[in-house]
């Protein structure tokens, strides 16, 4: 009671928005007892209407916005609301919703919260949602959404008191605009066209910004236009077009869809209705009700991970020997051309041991790695690996992560760079750094060239279930740690903050999309190639080649001794032998490079085959790929882990606890392996 006496006076301006038909003008008539001032919007014949009213020490002076169903200015009544919330200092903008059709009516609030206004959702109508017997958890949807939710029905004068207590509580609430996750490629170029509008002075957010102006809002492009960034209109259009392209379809409607699979997810987890005979049920829902089921959810996710291993290694092994052929015959046609060309023997041994050897071991793998991609890219174009975010958020919560932390964890499998930066669209700052923190243990694309290496030699009837493993142990090291570093780490402590995102449109896609998506994915592996590998290898060829007097790569060489200072680390673990010890030494530049330190020191892939399985057993194989998984991430990752952090502290943690946490279970899959063998 205090503070309201202090407030004595205090004026709330508050604008009310709905689609039409939502009951949103008999709400402002019951709020303003029908005494309002209609006048027009200035500049135009639209309908404007102001009213007041009195309650608890305040005045509220309220606008009634024209009935519009989105913030994008295509009509007249869009550009009015937009402009009036973008301009004018309101305090409060209550989001009038017919709650018998919230997928249609919520994509208004959406926006409004992606514009970072400081909204409350009115679910009017709630006496028709009673006769439907239809339930609505408020609770949960405020949580989800992080907007005050009441319950209201104009017509019978319900709900109206409440509505008044939560605006009041409300007017000062701290608002982050909501930030919907639309992909990685469109989050990539929301990121690009932001930088381009660095500086501007506008009513938006630049995010909205920048939203809007790939979809192409003409008002927004003119707005931008005339406050001199010109070149971020043009960077907006070809961006657009690119994804155009690479989509195959409007980004607008794509974007639309994103918001909607959102709204899908909100309305899925919280409203609980009796079925009818009449209602339909559509294609996409009876599919969702099989790979979202709470029995069958998590093996089916499961199994369809299996099965892309599996063919990865049956299709990709095919042509990966075609490629080895290649490089040998590349080698030994070089080494040839050289000597008669008189070359020295030390630029035959650069060519044939370090470049040819090293890379070309590494490039075996490629096709391994896009037909992998390929799967993904598939998986993710038909709209299954949102559902899988989805199907494990309640395993997540249970073991204290935030189901958001699976979205990341997912596109781990590709790259842990990329991943970890898609933790930004986790709001909470504690769940966002927990999940940074676990993603290193993900299973990436640059580790399955060692995979597929050692499982060619030492586990080549049962590829698919060794790499399965590995990558189901990724996960199971980022779960467990997750639940460590929140129960003992003070600033990961608290509650967990719910799952919400988007289901997309299941999609039948196009052969070109998959291809597309898995060949940019691929360039990514061939630009390392041909950049940090292979300086690795010929830094890694110049260790073993010094002093001159040794033998090439052998233990008297420079990278034998810096080889001989780690290698009895890694005794307890069955691998003490130098060139192990020197592999994972430079795998910390690039994953890559495990493989082609082996390639430089070894030689081509036959010889390469025959020096593993002399120092290897199956065991000590499994071991070192166990290594190879969890031990310090690369430092593309170390770099972006301090970039989203903006701390060493955090930085110098995960890297210190991730080389332990990999020399440990290594030793003690030895170890307990040891034991049965």
């Amino acid at each position: 009671m205090s503070n309201t006496l202090s407030t004595e006076g205090k004026t709330i301006r508050i604008a009310l928005a709905g689609n039409p038909n939502a009951g949103k003008t008999t709400i402002f008539n019951e709020l303003t007892g029908g005494r309002a001032h209609v006048g027009n919007w200035p500049g135009v014949t639209v309908e404007k209407k102001e009213g007041r009213f009195k309650y608890k020490n305040y005045e509220f002076l309220v606008t009634d916005l024209p009935g519009i169903y989105s913030l994008t200015a295509y009509s007249i009544d869009e550009r009015i609301a937009r402009n009036y919330v973008a301009k004018e200092k309101l305090d409060v903008v209550v989001s009038v919703t017919d709650s018998t059709n919230l997928e249609r009516n919520l994509y208004l609030l959406v926006s409004f919260l992606e514009f970072g206004v400081n909204s409350v959702l009115d679910l009017n109508m709630a006496d028709i949602l009673e006769e439907k017997k239809v339930r609505v958890d408020t609770k949960k949807m405020e949580e989800l959404l992080g907007v005050p939710v009441v319950m209201t029905s104009a017509t019978k004068k319900a709900g109206l008191e409440e509505l008044k207590e939560t605006i009041i509580n409300s007017k000062d609430r701290e608002i982050q605009p909501l930030r919907i996750d639309y992909s990685k490629e469109i989050e990539e170029t929301i990121e690009k066209i932001a930088e381009s509008l660095s500086g501007i002075n506008s009513p938006y957010p630049t995010r909205f910004l920048s939203i809007k102006l790939l979809e192409g809002d003409i008002e927004i492009i003119k707005e931008v236009k005339e406050l001199g960034y010109g070149g971020s209109v043009e960077v907006a259009t070809h961006e657009a077009s690119k994804l155009e392209t690479r989509f195959g379809y409007d980004i607008e409607t794509e974007i639309i869809e994103r918001r909607y699979g959102f709204i899908e997810s909100i309305v899925r987890q919280c409203v609980r209705r009796v079925p009818t005979i009449e209602e339909k049920v559509t294609a996409s829902d009876r599919i969702d009700g099989i790979v979202t089921n709470k029995w069958l959810g998590i093996p089916i996710f499961a199994f369809l991970l299996w099965a892309t291993f599996q063919l990865t290694f049956t299709v990709g092994g095919f042509f990966a020997d075609f490629i080895d052929t290649f490089f040998g015959w590349i080698a030994e046609s070089s080494a040839i051309w050289l000597a008669s060309a008189g070359a020295p023997g030390w630029l035959s041994s650069l060519v044939g041991d370090g470049i040819i050897s090293g890379v070309g071991a590494v490039f075996v793998f490629l096709p391994n790695i896009l037909i992998l991609f390929i799967f993904l890219s598939f998986l993710e174009d038909v709209g299954y690996m949102s559902r899988a975010a989805f199907i494990m958020d309640k395993a997540m919560h249970a073991i204290g992560l935030p189901g958001k932390s699976f979205i990341p964890m997912i596109l781990g499998f590709g790259c842990n760079v990329p991943a970890i930066m898609s933790a930004r669209t986790i709001s909470s700052e504690k769940d966002r750094l927990l999940t940074i923190l676990i993603n290193p243990f993900i299973s990436c694309s640059a580790r399955l060239p060692v995979y597929v290496m050692f499982t060619g030699i030492f586990f080549k009837s049962n590829q698919g279930v060794v790499v399965f493993s590995l990558y189901m142990l990724g996960i199971i090291v980022a779960v467990f740690s997750a639940k460590l570093f929140k129960s003992t780490i003070p600033r990961l402590k608290g509650p967990v903050s719910p799952l919400v995102m988007e289901l997309p449109p299941y999609r039948i896609p196009t052969l070109k999309g998959v291809l597309i998506h898995a060949w940019e994915r691929g360039k990514e592996f061939l630009k390392k190639a041909g950049t940090i590998i292979f300086a690795g290898v010929i830094l890694i060829w110049l260790l073993a080649s010094f002093p001159m007097s040794a033998e090439y790569a052998s233990e008297t060489t420079l990278i034998g001794y810096i080889g001989k200072f780690f290698a009895p680390l890694f005794k307890p673990a069955g691998f003490p032998f130098w060139q192990a010890a020197v592999a994972l030494l430079f795998g910390i530049i690039a994953k890559e490079i495990v493989v082609g330190t082996f390639g430089t020191l070894f030689g081509g892939e036959g010889a390469l085959s025959v020096s593993l399985l002399k120092y290897f057993t199956p065991l000590s194989a499994y071991s070192f790929m166990v290594m190879s998984l969890l031990y310090i991430p690369c430092v593309a990752a170390i770099g972006v882990i301090y970039r989203e952090t903006s701390s060493w502290k955090w930085t110098t943690f995960i890297t210190a606890y991730s080389l332990v946490i990999g020399w440990l279970l290594a030793t003690v899959v030895y170890r307990l392996g040891s034991l049965f063998i």
